[in-house]
């Protein structure tokens, strides 16, 4: 099902860095994940999404979630951001699109439909794996920037799959802000009632729900706050729909990877308490 490339012993347990293939996206995918004990003894999972430009590597090399979760039976796995390799005309050109910004929507336009299927990915196939291989009972969902984007966006569409949903820095609203206009365009065409099935403000305004509360925490001084990831609007959207969330304004922080190792520990506790 999966191929095991390295393994590192980390705290009580282990970090992996895996490949498989995909049946969504018609590649081969990889993902990291830490195991705090033998797999037998785990019984849930938190699936991490990463953003733009981020690969299976960085949440799990950066973010120090290890510690946290040392002890309990909880895993995390950390899949790609997109597929890699199949030299599409214009996958490379720019950092926001193509290569490491799959968005995680399905894509319908050519020639991205084929392969870029990352909805499908997560929902289906990394599911799949941690069903099948991990024998994993309950699953939450959490991620930064796109990644916060794609956790909000199929927890609200998956609501009896996720027991719960937190995320850092998110695109809360990516018909309003350039990066989405332009990933969901790309994938997705020009009818804007299809970009709605993948925003979070969107989802909510149409009746999805999420099963418990949501966690979100934004940093103040994040240079992306203002034109992309637009928080107060899901403020307004969740208290319109009547969904329970928590928004937390850091004081300070940016969008960097220092601030996810900050406030790592507060989102992990949220997960476990849900399962």
């Amino acid at each position: 099902m999966y191929e095991v490339l390295k393994r590192h012993r980390s705290f009580s347990g282990e970090t992996i860095f895996c490949e498989h293939d995909s049946s969504a996206t018609k590649t081969k995918m990889k993902f990291s994940a830490f195991l705090p004990r033998e797999v037998e003894q785990i019984e849930n999972a938190i699936i991490w999404l990463s953003g733009l430009t981020c690969t299976e590597e960085n949440f799990i090399t950066k973010a120090g979630a290890q510690t946290y979760l040392s002890d309990t039976s909880t895993m995390v796995i950390c899949p790609d951001t997109s597929p890699r390799g199949l030299h599409l005309p214009g996958e490379d050109y720019s950092y926001d699109f193509g290569s490491g910004a799959g968005f995680y929507v399905n894509a319908t336009e050519d020639p991205y439909a084929t392969n870029y299927q990352m909805d499908d990915y997560i929902i289906k196939d990394l599911v799949s794996i941690l069903r099948d291989g991990f024998k994993i009972k309950k699953l939450s969902i959490m991620g930064h920037s796109m990644g916060g984007h794609g956790a909000l966006v199929l927890g609200l569409r998956n609501p009896d799959l996720f027991e719960s949903i937190s995320a850092f820095s998110p695109i809360v609203n990516p018909i309003a802000c350039p990066w989405g206009q332009k990933a969901l365009k790309g994938y997705l065409g020009e009818n804007q009632e299809e970009w709605k099935k993948y925003d979070a403000c969107e989802l909510l305004n149409s009746g999805a729900k999420a099963k418990n509360k949501i966690l979100i925490d934004q940093g103040s001084n994040d240079e992306f706050l203002k034109e992309q990831l637009l928080s107060e609007n899901f403020k307004v959207a969740a208290d319109n729909a009547g969904q329970v969330y928590s928004l937390n304004y850091r004081e300070g922080f940016d969008h960097s990877y220092y601030f996810i190792a900050s406030y790592i520990e507060d989102h992990i506790k949220f997960h476990l308490e849900n399962f």
